[in-house]
């Protein structure tokens, strides 16, 4: 853990592995319950939602304290429950201000095979009073 303000070049790692309840739980709370998020495939998986995929990086933000101004994501391949997916979460810029550091994140996604799966750009700030904070290595 480090107590330091965001620096550019500094990385951060979240995995996880998303479950059958997951996906039915965030089918319920979206409005998206298209078979394919429902109805399990041959292998007996559930396609993940894109936006469930995208909670990778929200985490990694929300553990750093970032507030997010904007993200853009891009859906490379598919995610199905019970795989191993893990974002990396790249700090590009970082741009001091009186009150607030402004930064700019690219985060990947890939499975347990490597596969990219997402790909993300963030901006967002930290507040230099939550700057802080310990924060995720």
């Amino acid at each position: 853990m480090t107590d330091s303000p965001p620096r550019a070049g500094e990385t951060h790692t979240f995995e996880r592995t998303f479950t059958t309840e997951d996906v039915r739980q965030f089918a319920d709370v979206s409005g998206d319950d298209q078979s394919r998020h429902t109805d399990p495939d041959e292998e007996g998986r559930l396609l993940v939602h894109g936006l469930l995929t995208a909670t990778l990086p929200t985490t990694v933000g929300g553990d750093l304290d970032v507030l997010a101004r904007t993200m853009e994501f891009e859906f490379v391949a598919p995610v199905y429950t019970g795989r191993r997916v893990t974002c990396t979460w790249t700090t590009e810029s970082v741009d001091e201000r009186e009150d607030r550091y402004d930064l700019s994140v690219d985060a990947v996604c890939e499975n347990g095979d490597g596969e990219v799966v997402l790909t993300g750009t963030i901006t967002g700030l930290v507040r230099k009073d939550e700057a802080s904070v310990d924060r995720r290595n």
